[in-house]
């Protein structure tokens, strides 16, 4: 089985917010026809959004 490549095209820290996740599941959501994931992540007390292209 071979794994699928995902390219990171961007990604932006922010200072927390709370409802942050609620962004990244819209335009998960949303934009899933067009190849792209956004995924976000917790580092040193920040959120990193990725972007990723299939």
């Amino acid at each position: 089985m071979e794994k699928e490549q995902l390219n990171v095209i961007g990604q932006k820290i922010y200072e927390g917010n709370p409802k942050l996740y609620e962004i990244v599941d819209f335009l998960n959501k949303s934009l899933k026809h067009k190849n792209l994931i956004f995924g976000m992540a917790i580092k040193d007390n920040k959120q990193v959004i990725t972007i990723y292209e299939e």
